[in-house]
């Protein structure tokens, strides 16, 4: 039988399960919406659709490489407690291996690839369903390089931020060095030139008004603001800031010293740009409990 848009689209309605995951249940069940919703609940799919609204900011971000390859991915839960349990992080490894040896480069294909018997999309089901909390995939990016550059990796704070960057160079401590930087300084961008213009313009104009409201007189304003312009360059770009190993030289120093030079950086930190829950979750077991 085929399967059409709006018998998704009515299943999903009346289930509040993914797309793939309804017209998967459409097709095992032939058609039939009853048998379907009742596929949806067996598999604990539809269990897991009820948090689907659920915040999911918590998490972990890991990188996994292999000879030229890497993956850098972001695992998320809603709190913090469920990031530090052994099956989360498992389930981490399983999608991150699962992403580096396939060849998929978008979310669609990644929650398709087989792990065993199940999907990377039916791991994440089963274990929201399982835990009971929201787990999702957030983002990955998968990276090759060259064979005469060299991966450099760090994990900052347990698994909150994870830095990984390619250098051209054979030398290993110097990109653990420089992925260490990015980890700890949280730079925005890998150089100068990377600064997006329309960055490098509201950033000019916010700090003109804030010379002129310092009392500066116009015409000296900008002279004044390219000065602070070097100074924010010297905060958010990787290149630009002091080494934290020397604080002596800047990162692009310390590369040029080894006859290294940085090619990408790939840095996933936990959550950001996302609301966070604020509720709290001491008091949540509690009312559970009573």
């Amino acid at each position: 039988m085929e399967i059409s848009a709006s018998m998704v689209k009515d299943l999903r309605e009346r289930t509040g399960a993914g797309m793939m995951d309804c017209k998967k249940a459409l097709v095992e069940s032939n058609g039939d919406m009853d048998k379907a919703i009742d596929y949806l609940r067996e598999k604990g799919i539809s269990k897991a659709a009820k948090k689907a609204e659920r915040i999911a900011a918590e998490g972990l971000a890991n990188f996994y490489t292999k000879k030229n390859d890497a993956v850098v991915l972001e695992l998320n839960s809603e709190t913090d407690f469920v990031a530090k349990n052994a099956e989360f992080k498992e389930l981490l490894d399983k999608i991150g291996n699962a992403i580096l040896d396939s060849k998929a480069k978008t979310m669609e294909e990644a929650l398709e690839l087989k792990v065993g018997s199940d999907t990377v999309n039916d791991l994440i089901v089963n274990a929201t369903a399982k835990i009971g909390e929201k787990i999702s995939l957030r983002r990955f990016e998968k990276i090759t390089k060259k064979s005469s550059e060299v991966f450099g990796t760090y994990l900052h704070m347990g698994g909150k931020i994870a830095s990984l960057v390619v250098v051209e160079g054979d030398n290993e401590e110097v990109a653990k060095d420089v992925a260490m930087q990015a980890a700890a300084m949280r730079p925005l961008y890998t150089t100068i030139d990377s600064v997006p213009s329309s960055d490098l313009e509201h950033e000019k104009s916010v700090i003109k008004e804030q010379v002129l409201n310092e009392g500066s007189k116009p015409e000296f304003a900008d002279k004044i603001v390219e000065g602070r312009i070097r100074k924010f360059y010297e905060e958010t770009v990787l290149v630009e800031q002091a080494f934290i190993k020397d604080s002596s030289m800047k990162v692009k120093q310390y590369l040029e010293n080894n006859k290294c030079s940085l090619v990408k950086l790939v840095k996933y930190e936990v959550g950001e740009g996302m609301e966070k829950r604020n509720d709290n979750f001491a008091e949540e077991v509690m009312s559970q409990i009573k």
